[in-house]
């Protein structure tokens, strides 16, 4: 696989994401609700770097299943969701590809009283978008190539990788992530 982005580019910019988001919330009451699986990682290393009071809590939501290349519909699942009525969310996801998973979980949180709901990923794929929105806070933008590690994953494989590669498109029918 060849690395697309190393470990050290990646905590580099978590870094500067959490200094940008602590800013930009200062005094604000916070809560981040992360996209369940892919991620986790960049939660776990971007909360760390946010040193303002903040509540954490996650939600799952997927259109894919296995090694599916097809999107079907958005199944939304909130047994883990905080409560966000009367704070300021922060949506945090690993990758955001066609938008369609950002796209129905912020409006989705605006109506279980959540102040205002801005987006983080760590990935913005180009050339991808299928949806009339962007990301308020972008890690990197990459090339319309599949990728995996730092969270992503290929058929729930490969998360465990500390950088961002693109997968061998021999190894794997690739699959749009979110």
């Amino acid at each position: 696989m060849e690395v697309l982005i190393s470990e050290e580019k990646i905590l580099a910019r978590v870094g500067e994401l959490g200094r940008q988001i602590d800013a930009d919330y200062q005094g604000l009451p916070l809560t981040i609700v992360a996209v369940l699986t892919g991620s986790l990682i960049l939660l776990a290393d971007l909360i760390r770097r946010i040193h303002l009071p903040h509540r954490v809590g996650l939600v799952q939501a997927s259109s894919y299943k296995g090694a599916t290349t097809e999107r079907g519909t958005l199944l939304i699942n909130e047994a883990l969701a905080p409560d966000v009525g009367g704070r300021h969310v922060l949506l945090l996801d690993d990758i955001f590809d066609t938008g369609h998973t950002l796209s129905a979980l912020a409006p989705h949180l605006l109506d279980r009283g959540a102040l205002s709901v801005r987006t983080a990923v760590l990935l913005r794929k180009l050339g991808r978008q299928e949806v009339a929105m962007e990301p308020d806070y972008v890690g990197f933008e990459i090339p319309d190539a599949f990728v995996v590690g730092y969270g992503l994953d290929y058929d729930d494989d490969y998360r465990h990788l500390p950088h961002i590669a693109v997968l061998d498109p021999g190894r794997a029918a690739p699959r749009s992530e979110g």
